[in-house]
């Protein structure tokens, strides 16, 4: 059941197919996933028929720290675990097959940016490239291999390599892409004589506590000028998810075909906010989690617009202050 329904996911066309497969999953994943099971008997719904987004039950993100949320019995093949702050438990996802996890990234990088192997991909992801279970790295990784270029790599953000790399990649003809967190390029905006107009900038959030928390837009603001830059692109994903949503450069994020964003009331974390524009948490469905909870609410905040984009506006005040998307409001 599994390899068919992980096929149709990547196979979405249409708004019915992608609802269709969203009721399979959760049907499926609250047979068999035993902590979304015992969530959803503890909110008296195990039993209601999935007929709408409104009948979904999105289970806390802080289950990943102190669960195995796995659907299935098959033994996990990776553990990726998030960042956290001094005092705080990590989220762990217990990946059975990796294979869906590439897919999904590098099915949604093609979908916005088009081939790897057109691109030269430079990672500035300090504190991050000596953990192993880093999915954002994992990805990074990846990405990086398949633009199969020699200046393809992780940097340490040091002027002179990156002024190396920017004459280098501009020599090549091919564009560069430079994935950053936030604190990382923030630093490097502070340090680097170098223009980078024609480099396409992607911040993944994340202070890490190296700096004062800013706003995305004043985040965006600085890169913008201090790297001579038009726009700032931005990736949002977290340990607990396989897919990742994108925004070139206005702070709007756009979702692959089998992701999709869903905002909850404040006051009523069981309500859904279907108006535009209104304020609210981030409920994520991402259907390439297959093997773990596609359901699943964050601490972000966020709201919707009329073409299905998102904004991410901070966390909630009791929400820990970790992972590639952190940006204060």
């Amino acid at each position: 059941m599994i390899s068919g329904l992980t096929d149709k996911i990547f196979s979405i066309r249409s708004e019915e197919e992608f609802l269709s497969l969203v009721f399979e999953v959760f049907d499926y994943q609250k047979n068999n996933n035993k902590v979304l099971k015992e969530f959803t008997r503890g909110l008296g719904c195990f039993d209601k028929l999935t007929r709408s987004l409104r009948d979904l039950s999105f289970l806390p993100v802080e289950f990943f720290r102190n669960r195995k949320v796995i659907t299935g019995t098959k033994p996990e093949k990776v553990i990726f675990s998030s960042s956290s702050t001094t005092g705080t438990v990590p989220g762990r996802h217990f990946v059975q097959d990796p294979a869906v996890y590439e897919t999904s990234f590098y099915t949604s990088f093609r979908l916005f940016y088009g081939d790897p192997g057109k691109y030269i991909i430079a990672a500035l992801l300090p504190s991050y490239v000596e953990r192993e279970d880093s999915s954002l790295v994992y990805m990074a990784d990846r990405l990086i291999k398949m633009s199969n270029h020699y200046l393809s790599g992780f940097y340490k953000g040091k002027q002179g390599d990156l002024q190396g790399l920017v004459k280098k990649a501009a020599d090549s003809g091919r564009q560069l892409l430079l994935l950053g967190v936030s604190f990382a390029l923030l630093d490097l905006a502070e340090d680097l004589i170098t223009d980078l107009s024609g480099v396409i900038v992607m911040e993944t959030g994340g202070m890490k506590g190296r700096r004062k928390e800013i706003t995305r837009a004043e985040l965006h603001s600085i890169l913008k000028e201090k790297l001579n830059i038009s726009a700032v692109h931005s990736e949002y994903g977290m340990t607990e998810l396989l897919s990742q949503a994108y925004s070139k450069g206005d702070g709007i994020f756009y979702c692959p075909p089998w992701m999709r964003i869903v905002i909850r009331d404040p006051q009523d974390p069981l309500t859904i906010i279907d108006e535009p524009g209104k304020t609210g948490g981030i409920n994520i469905i991402d259907l390439a989690n297959i093997n773990s909870c596609s359901f699943i609410a964050t601490g972000d905040l966020g709201r919707m617009h009329e073409d299905g984009g998102f904004e991410v506006l901070g966390r909630f005040d009791n929400s820990d202050i970790r992972g590639c998307n952190l940006m204060a409001v």
